[in-house]
């Protein structure tokens, strides 16, 4: 049952973020290119029925990807059982860190958690040097979790591949795409100019 939860709720999430990474790609294009598609994107998932349920299986899935955790670590042997089982542990000690950084801004700072929100601290020294891993892992273990779980259900070839290379394929996009992702958070690494609102964020 707890699985079934987990699989349940781990899809709504999936949505959620596989268009919030569209959105970060997105800013490649420049700030305003990804500020536009974000005011876009929350006129939907903003709304109080979406948001309420978009948290509530964010809960669900932090308790039950937790028990999942303390109950398979021990019989996981092969490497992909073990990329899902850390994979996620990581995401869910991400999503509680990220989730109350953005909460607390909105609701407590004030702020509008935008793009220079969430790129204050990448362009920041040395804040960057703990953002940087952190949010960059994040991605990647967000497609080492979805690779794992195809590995695992995953029974046919697709144009030749195995599943095995099927799954290998996903980690590798999701290093692309954090590359993509931190090129355009970054302004070409360039380096963004942080507005005054926001250096509360970065101690200025």
């Amino acid at each position: 049952m707890i699985k079934k939860i987990h699989y349940i709720s781990g899809l709504t999430i999936t949505i959620f973020i596989v268009l919030h990474l569209f959105n970060h790609s997105v800013s490649i294009l420049g700030a305003a290119a990804h500020i536009k598609m974000m005011d876009t994107l929350r006129y939907f998932y903003r709304s109080v029925f979406l948001e309420t349920i978009l948290l509530a299986c964010v809960f669900v899935q932090i308790i039950s990807g937790l028990k999942l955790f303390i109950l398979k670590i021990k019989i996981a042997h092969s490497a992909f059982q073990l990329l899902q089982l850390y994979s996620g542990l990581y995401l869910a000690i991400f999503f509680v860190i990220h989730l109350g950084a953005v909460l607390s801004g909105r609701f407590f700072l004030h702020l509008n958690t935008n793009y220079y929100f969430g790129v204050a601290g990448l362009n920041t020294f040395p804040y960057n040097l703990l953002f940087v891993p952190y949010y960059g892992l994040a991605i990647i273990a967000f497609f080492s979790h979805i690779a794992a779980v195809h590995h695992k259900k995953m029974k046919l070839n697709v144009f030749g591949l195995t599943p095995i290379v099927q799954s290998k394929a996903i980690i590798v996009v999701g290093f692309f795409l954090t590359i993509v992702i931190f090129y355009g958070l970054t302004n070409r690494f360039n380096g963004v100019r942080i507005p005054a609102a926001y250096n509360i964020l970065i101690d200025k």
